[in-house]
């Protein structure tokens, strides 16, 4: 697969086959589960399915290796004729290198491709785009005291590093995409700070990628409501992401999203074909 084209923001839709994410654990763990909801997920509008085989949320703990292949590589497999690029979510060499033998076509990494040793020559032997992530420290302790003295420059120059460290690994810039990683390791402040400042990440001159579906920082700022509520507050964080040039948006709500987009490129950029 090449690098991905951008004639309008893309849509990424979540695929969790886990037992614990933070929004929809649990409810596609069997690949038929999980080819439902990815099936559905297409009809919405899907431009890309990302399957995750290990919970990232904050405090969550390491999935063995075996158990997470078992998670991801079948149901990789049952969508390989999909029609829409499959992205395989995940910190480990060995499971990038399966999904990709199993029909995945892009690499989203939380960890910038810095958690597991083997994951940058796997990387660039595959020429798959790679999504590189801003986190700090570890799932499990991400939350507990994040600290910065200046957010937006120090996950602008994080990425800046990696996305040098790539390209001397041989992997093509073009193929690179940036996400800040809102909700990796930031304060609530942090977090909006971030989402003020989208803009600043256009000069690292890859591709912009935001994941606000459903986050925690909404339930705050709307009064404590359960992830499966902040519908409203994620399209909300999906629209500030497009004002600001985003150019994947991550969701859950992928139909949502879509008509949102719709109606926002309609009012400011007078588009009235949905898709274009």
């Amino acid at each position: 697969m090449g690098p991905l084209v951008f004639g309008r923001p893309l849509v990424m839709g979540v695929l969790n086959v886990t037992p614990d994410s933070f929004s929809d654990g649990g409810r596609y763990l069997s690949v038929d589960a999980a080819l439902v909801q990815a099936r559905r997920l297409i009809g919405e509008g899907a431009d890309i399915l990302d399957v995750g085989g290990e919970s990232t949320r904050p405090g969550a703990e390491p999935v063995p290796v075996d158990e997470e292949l078992r998670r991801v590589v079948p149901v990789i497999e049952a969508l390989r004729d999909c029609g829409v690029p499959v992205s395989v979510d995940t910190r480990r060499a060995t499971v990038m290198r399966a999904a990709l033998e199993a029909g995945a076509a892009i690499l989203n990494d939380v960890s910038a491709l810095t958690a597991d040793p083997g994951s940058l020559p796997v990387a660039a032997a595959s020429g798959a785009p790679v999504v590189l992530m801003h986190a700090l420290g570890d799932p499990r302790t991400m939350q507990d005291d994040p600290r910065y003295d200046d957010v937006v420059g120090e996950v602008h120059d994080y990425l800046a590093a990696r996305i040098e460290t790539c390209v001397s690994a041989g992997i093509a810039r073009d193929r690179l995409i940036v996400d800040p990683g809102i909700g990796f390791g930031k304060t609530l402040e942090h977090n909006l700070a971030l989402l003020r400042s989208l803009g600043r990440f256009h000069a690292l001159g890859c591709p912009l990628l935001l994941g606000v579906s459903r986050k925690s920082f909404i339930g705050r700022l709307a009064g404590g409501v359960p992830a499966d509520a902040r519908l409203a507050g994620s399209l909300a964080g999906a629209l500030a992401g497009v004002l600001h040039g985003v150019h994947i948006l991550r969701v859950h709500d992928v139909a949502d999203t879509r008509q949102a987009i719709a109606v926002w490129q309609a009012i400011f950029q007078g588009s009235t074909t949905e898709g274009s």
